[in-house]
């Protein structure tokens, strides 16, 4: 556990949804440091003795569990959390999925698909993906957040204005995190912990992975947040960065087409020159490549890229 942390919260502490009736898992001063146990997205159903057929009997009511909620006292609608991510403690297994019905190319890929990764906890080297390539990690929590000042349960699936699951990879060690804060107390959680994600998620899952996390929670007066915001201490794409990037466009008047576009040019080169299923193409495209919106003011067109970082092959 963490030595230094004021509080560790149990992964018992968790829930599936935000909902502000939720009781605190426990009240602290602002400037507390914490550590959570946090669940992967699909609450420990995977193990190392999955198969492709167990996608077929994960409960949706119990993907995403976050845990929490944490009492700040102080905080009060029109305040931020600022939220200090200290460290991670991964876990050294991971699973990605294909699960039919979600992801950007769902129309495409209709079939089951599952990815099973062991890597090393401590020294985070680059994980292998079958006898393909190594996709290099970087731990982060995709879902973090604060309860809704709207009464009731509400889905974790769907990013909120205070948060939520958000799937920025970026929300790494070091990064500080401001939350606007719709409730008193801002009721904090934080989990569906992954060891790697490109931008995107286009499968609809990374590398989804059990892990402790450690941050301090503070309170910023009368911060006015209209949506989160955060600030890195360095580089976001360093690890990834070193040999370059196999990159493909889409281009045309719809941003998501263009996604959907540059995704599937993608995969149909790695497919091409890697030997790869377009099953394991995609998989690995949404656990280590990049969407990004090269072009939104030359109109009628607008053009999304995707990039491949070529370290996975190197």
């Amino acid at each position: 556990m963490c030595s230094n942390c004021d509080y560790t919260i149990h992964g018992r502490h968790h829930h599936f949804g935000w909902d502000r009736s939720i009781p605190p898992a426990q009240r602290v001063t602002p400037g507390a440091t914490l550590e959570f146990e946090c669940l992967d997205s699909g609450s420990g159903h995977f193990t190392p003795d999955s198969t492709v057929d167990d996608i077929a009997t994960l409960d949706f009511a119990k993907v995403n569990p976050v845990t929490g909620p944490i009492h700040v006292d102080g905080a009060k609608p029109g305040d931020a959390l600022k939220v200090e991510i200290l460290s991670f403690k991964p876990s050294g297994f991971g699973w990605t999925a294909n699960i039919p019905g979600f992801g950007l190319l769902a129309d495409q890929f209709k079939d089951p698909a599952l990815t099973l990764w062991t890597y090393d906890a401590a020294s985070l080297a680059p994980a292998a993906f079958g006898k393909h390539g190594k996709v290099p990690l970087k731990p982060f929590a995709g879902t973090i957040g604060l309860a809704p000042a709207e009464p009731g349960l509400h889905s974790v699936v769907p990013p909120r204005r205070m948060g939520g699951n958000l799937d920025i990879r970026d929300l790494a060690a070091g990064t500080t995190l401001y939350l606007p804060v719709e409730v008193e107390g801002a009721l904090f959680s934080i989990g569906d912990t992954h060891a790697a994600q490109g931008d995107g998620e286009v499968c609809g899952t990374a590398i989804e992975s059990r892990m402790d996390v450690a941050v301090r929670l503070d309170v910023v007066k009368d911060a006015n947040l209209a949506m989160p915001r955060f600030t890195t201490p360095g580089p976001v794409t360093r690890h990834l960065d070193a040999d370059g990037y196999e990159v493909t466009t889409g281009i045309g008047s719809d941003l998501m087409e263009g996604a959907r576009a540059a995704l599937s040019s993608m995969i149909d080169l790695l497919c091409a020159t890697r030997g790869l299923s377009p099953e394991d193409a995609y998989m690995l495209c949404s656990v280590c490549g990049d969407l990004r919106i090269s072009e939104i003011v030359d109109q009628p067109n607008w053009v999304v890229s995707f990039y491949f970082p070529r370290i996975v092959f190197s």
